[in-house]
Order: structure tokens, then sequence, then C-alpha cells
């Protein structure tokens, strides 16, 4: 039985016809990462608890106690995400190589009372890719570069890179990412997997390490659209350490609820022309993928223009910079607060010890984004506040909810990214284009499904909608997906040699 392929859904119905346990499934994925990690870096630590855990769980379920169908299966976690364990919580940086988080974050505390079996944890990109605007993607001083799960000299996408490469190369069936503007979608994007950026507050934040208070939130990686809105189901609800979770217990629940593969028929589905047209071979993709959607009954609404990155960015920067400093040195202060011993205590720490490690912490790249949010003064003062008010106007008002409305639609869709462009460690990213900006900075759903693929290399469509519509783009992009999208079924990298990346 090829463990690689098979759904988190499907390993919880062996579970309960003994044709497995959890213990096997960890053994499983540990054998697999033995294997197959060498050539794509994805895992940063392995749970060294992850075996009492399952055979905790085991012992559950032989009592006849089984906490939902997802109990005994194994997950990975993103390295920015805290765990109250033996594993480290790191952001990727060197500057808080050896920091074990004091409690587990609360998305943490959701899996394990779902019975999810905590494997380890992913490599991303450092500080979640809020260092320097020339980064490499997946590229950490504390872990190294993550390469894309087929492609070994092909970006993984980020800044959840580990996340989606270790879920696409078979390691584990579902992993958790975080995104502030497109680090769910676009490593699953590029890896060939599903991923769900939730509404800002359907998921709690507390516990991560944070860049954007409006932005920020974890989200589930699968293979499956079902897989994920397992996942999703099981980490959604109220938090009161975040208040943006408020309103999360109304719209949680289970989000399987939604699955249904004729979900397009009389949909109408908004084609935002002005995130399309970077590159022709992508655009070809594309409009197969939404001849396919016309086929199953939806009604294609073509041409809908949002403002674009390039209008809305500007203003972005300026809140991302303002609330990651805010952001980060409270959780810093945090940390001290709790008796951990940490070299750094603020972003102010973080930028002087990057500088007095340069040769290990900016071998490629430097740290002008961090630069810029430490002086911006922190997330206060009429720039910060008209910034935020502009986005807002910008990606909801004359964005997402003006498109919804005056053309009663019932999603949009766009390529979720480009290609996997070459990893490029001198010169950084070569992006194209991408569609994550509006929901993003909205605080919008967003699911992206494969679409297809360019000479190889994955390629996936994104549908977003209005806040609290998790459930509506499920159902889409469930649909979508029976539809025969293009899965890259392969676990088998293909191995590029390049001697500057080893």
């Amino acid at each position: 039985m090829d463990m690689t392929r098979l759904s988190a859904a499907r390993v919880g119905e062996l579970q309960d016809s003994g044709a497995s346990t959890s213990q096997r499934l960890v053994a499983g994925s540990r054998a697999r990462i033995a294997a197959g990690d060498g050539t794509c870096n994805a895992i940063a630590f392995l749970n060294p608890d992850a075996d009492g855990e399952a055979g905790r769980l085991d012992r559950e379920r032989g009592e006849g106690s089984v906490r939902g169908p997802l109990h005994g299966v194994p997950i990975l976690v993103k390295d920015n995400i805290a765990t109250g364990d033996a594993m480290m919580t790191t952001a990727g940086s060197l500057a808080l190589d050896g920091v074990r988080a004091p409690a587990d974050a609360h998305v943490v505390r959701r899996l394990r009372d779902a019975g999810l079996v905590l494997l380890g944890k992913t490599n991303l990109s450092e500080w979640a890719n809020f260092r320097s605007s020339r980064s490499v993607t997946g590229w950490s001083s504390r872990g190294g570069q993550v390469r894309n799960a087929r492609f070994r000299d092909r970006s993984p996408g980020g800044s959840s890179s580990g996340s989606g490469t270790a879920v696409a190369r078979g390691f584990t069936a579902l992993a958790i990412g975080t995104e502030t503007d497109g680090s769910v979608v676009i490593p699953a994007a590029m890896n060939g997997i599903v991923g769900i950026k939730p509404t800002v507050g359907l998921v709690s934040r507390t516990g991560v390490i944070p860049i954007s208070a409006s932005q920020d939130t974890a989200g589930p990686m699968a293979r499956t659209v079902e897989d994920a809105a397992l996942l999703l189901g099981a980490i959604s609800g109220s938090d009161p350490d975040d208040p943006a979770t408020e309103r999360a217990d109304d719209h949680a629940g289970d989000f399987t609820r939604f699955l249904d593969a004729d979900a397009l028929r009389g949909a109408r589905i908004g084609v935002v022309r002005s995130y399309c047209g970077w590159h022709e071979a992508v655009d070809a993709v594309f409009a197969a993928a939404l001849a396919q959607m016309a086929e199953a009954g939806a009604c294609i609404v073509e041409d809908v223009r949002l403002p674009g990155r390039d209008v809305i960015r500007p203003h972005e920067i300026v809140v991302m910079c303002a609330e990651f400093r805010t952001g980060l040195d409270h959780y810093l202060a945090q940390l001290a607060e709790h008796g951990v011993a940490a070299p750094v205590r603020s972003l102010a720490d973080v930028i002087a010890f990057n500088e007095a490690n340069a040769a290990r912490t900016m071998p490629w790249f430097g740290q002008d984004l961090m630069a810029l949010s430490q002086a911006s003064g922190g997330a206060t003062g009429s720039r910060y506040l008209d910034a935020r008010d502009e986005c807002l106007r910008l990606a909801r008002e004359d964005g997402i909810d003006r498109a919804l409305e005056t053309l009663r639609l019932d999603a949009l869709v766009a390529p979720t990214a480009p290609a996997p462009w070459a990893i490029d460690l001198a010169n950084g990213d070569h992006r194209l284009g991408g569609s994550s900006t509006p929901a993003a900075v909205a605080g919008y759903p967003s699911v992206t499904v494969p679409m297809g693929d360019l000479a190889g290399l994955p390629l996936g469509l994104s549908m977003f909608a209005g806040a609290w519509q998790e459930g509506r783009l499920v159902g889409l992009a469930h649909a979508f997906e029976k539809l025969g999208a293009v899965r890259h079924a392969s676990t088998e990298p293909v191995t590029v040699s390049r001697n500057w990346l080893a």
C-alpha cells in the first residue's frame, strides 16, 4: 500500500479497520523523510515525542475513544508556530536557534485535541519572508534552502516552503502553513497541492511569530480539497487571546459538509484579468481550466478588474512594516516574561544580531524590510492608519466586495503564481506575477487547487471571495478538482545538480 498517495481521510479509515495504526503511520512518515528529505530539505525538526503521542492515540482508539476523522494522523507544522515541547521555534533565524517556546500555539493545541500527531516542523523562508525585498524564497539562515518537490533547482515558493514540499513529497498528508500575503497559496501552487488561506480571524494567531495583525493567518496544506477541509475544521474557532477570532465560532465547523462535486453548476465565476497576463503559457493553462468549469455548468464572467498589486503594495508595505515591529517586539518580550532564554528581545536586537553575524545570517541578501519596520515606529500614527484605510478601500470596498456585489459572483479566480522559477542565490527571486494580494490584504479567504503544469512545473488556480466564505470556496474547489485537474503523482524529485545549492 503506497501511503505516500493516500489521503488523510483514507488513513483514518485504515486505522478504523485495523489495517494500520498511528504508530505505523508515524514510522512510515519518518522512513519517507529519511529517504527523501536530503533532496528537498523540507524538515526543520522531528518531534522526539511523536511515537509516544501516537501510542497514546492508538490506545484511545483501542478503548473505543476516537477524537475525530484525523485521530492518529501525522502532521507537520511550520517553524514559526510555537510548540511547547522538545522542538525549537525559530522562524528559520539563527537569532532564535535553540529557543523553545513556553507553550503550544493555539492552533497546535487544537491539532492535538483533534487527535493529530505532531510529527515535526518544517523549514521556511526566514522570518516568513519578511526580511529583505531581494530574498531567496525558501532560504533561512538556520534551515538552509528548501527545494521544490519536483525540481531540485526550482523554488518551492514561500514562505511555507517546507510545508508545501513535504506534503507534495508524501512525507505526510497534511501540514500547516501561515500566510500574510501568498505564503500558503504560493508554495501550495508551486508544489502541486491544495492550500487554504482562511478569513483572518477564523484561525487563532496566538503563539505564531507575527508579521501583520491585519493579514496573518495559519492555514491547511494538503493533497486534496477534502483533506484541507478536514484540517480547516480542526484548527478553526475562537480564542480569547486573539481578539480577531471573536466571531470564529460562528463560522467554524465541519467544512467537509460543503464538498459537492456539482458545486460549479450555476455558479457565477469572475475572471480577474488584472491578475493575469504575465505569462502566455500560464494563461493558456488557465484558459483550459476556465473551459472545464464552463463545461461543468459554471457561468464564466470575463474581465473582472480589481486594483492591481502595484497600486495596493505601497500601502500594504507600510502596514506590514508597522505591524511587524509592534508584533515581533511583543512576541519576543513575551518570551522574556516566561523566562525563556533568547539572545534577542526586540526587532532592534534581531537587526543587530544579523549585522554581528552577517557571514552566516546575510550571505545572500540583507534586511531592508526589517530596517524599514524598525524605522516605522510601530502600528501607531496617521501614516500607518491612513495606509491601513487605503488597503481596505482598495482590497475590499473598491476591490473584492464591489466585484462580488455588482456582478453577483460566487467567487473570483486567477492563476495563483508563476511556474516555479530557478533558485538564484545571487539575485533573489524572479517573480512574474500572482494573485494572492487582494484576498490577503482584505483578510478574505482564498483556496488554491492544482490546474495543470508548464513543462512539468506545477501551476495552481486560486478562488477567493468575501469574509467567512470558506465553505463556498471549498465546494467550488472540490468540484474543480473532480474535473480532473492535473496532479503531480510522482514523489521522486527530478534531481538537478548545482554545486552552489549544496
